[in-house]
């Protein structure tokens, strides 16, 4: 194994970095500089094996602040571009860098099924709830009765939750972070590179000209320890200042208990399982909102599957050991064949 010992730095391009002084793309570009270096150590990577792709929007300027190969391409269609060259170059860590519009709206299509096929790609979505490099149209994540731009009364769908979205398409990682918790970030990015597979971040993030304090009622430091809880595989659900409350079942349901009030103890608390196949306590996790119950954070659902990728060279491997062609002579002499002789001359 090799020793690269990168650091940050040697992820970052010799760019100016383009986006709106305090919006929340500069802590999760951040956070990828500091995941990399981390990552390289863990899988042995080297510098030339990352690969960014984004679509459109503000967060799609990213590949141009990363000191890697990247990709710049059009609306909707980064997931679609990131699954070309993840299934030509297999052996590149494809990271697709892309907005809750960009992926959700034009892109929703490629999306899911890029995560249904288990395509080994690192899906970043940021995800602000709004359009912000258009100036501030409703987005697939807006909330309901939301007023901006094109909803002035206030809109009337209903939202994505890209968590549920992600498991109804029968995804096999999810996690959730905040833009104002580089490390939780780094964290789930590192996480999200480990797992083969398709690997989704969604990041909750501060559009603060369009958009602002969206998601302050659970990221403000005041409050974030009663309001989140960060989840992590073979630990108990607990969270509070003091890690004094804990999520139990409430039926077919979660509740919110206190250890030691009530008659409840710590062993009524549940353990985090990142790991099982079934998805119906990954379901409700995914799904929690506050004020009824605290938004779950971290790596949610981590379950192992075969990839895309596998399966095609599978196939490949499995046709190319029964074939009976396997050059060109052979070929041009399979099936029957004739010998055309010259015309004979008198």
């Amino acid at each position: 194994m090799n020793i690269h010992n990168f650091t940050p730095a040697d992820f970052k391009a010799d760019l100016e970095v383009k986006w709106c002084p305090g919006c929340g793309d500069h802590a999760v570009l951040n956070a990828v500089q500091k995941a990399l270096p981390e990552i390289s150590e863990t899988l042995d990577y080297a510098h030339e094996r990352y690969t960014f792709i984004s679509g459109i929007g503000c967060s799609s300027r990213f590949p141009y602040y990363m000191n890697t190969y990247g990709f710049h391409s059009i609306h909707g269609r980064a997931t679609a571009i990131a699954t070309g060259v993840k299934v030509a170059n297999p052996g590149l860590s494809v990271w697709q860098v892309t907005g809750d519009g960009d992926a959700l709206a034009i892109g929703g299509n490629h999306f899911i099924h890029a995560v249904r096929r288990n395509i080994d790609l690192n899906i970043l979505l940021f995800n602000n709830e709004i359009y912000g490099l258009t100036k501030g149209q409703y987005s697939p994540t807006s909330k309901l009765g939301k007023i901006t731009k094109t909803s002035p009364f206030g809109t009337v769908e209903h939202p994505f939750a890209p968590g549920e979205l992600v498991l109804g398409a029968r995804g096999t990682f999810f996690a959730r972070a905040i833009d104002v918790d580089i490390n939780l970030s780094k964290d789930c990015m590192v996480a999200a590179a480990i797992h083969d597979g398709a690997s989704v971040v969604e990041i909750l993030q501060n559009c603060v000209i369009f958009n602002d304090k969206t998601h302050s009622s659970i990221t403000d430091r005041e409050f974030r320890d009663e309001r989140t809880i960060v989840l992590k595989h073979g630990e108990k659900m607990l969270f509070g200042r003091n890690k004094e409350k804990g999520l139990a079942m409430n039926g077919l349901g979660l509740k919110v208990i206190e250890p030691g009030k009530d008659g409840c103890t710590i062993d009524d608390v549940l353990t985090h399982d990142a790991h099982t196949p079934n998805a119906g306590v990954h379901m409700m996790l995914v799904n929690m909102r506050y004020p009824e119950l605290p938004v779950a954070l971290g790596v949610i659902r981590q379950v192992p599957d075969s990839t895309y990728n596998q399966n095609v060279q599978r196939q490949v491997d499995q046709i190319r050991g029964g074939a009976r062609i396997r050059t060109m002579d052979d070929l041009l002499n399979y099936g029957e064949t004739w010998e055309v002789a010259p015309a004979a001359t008198e």
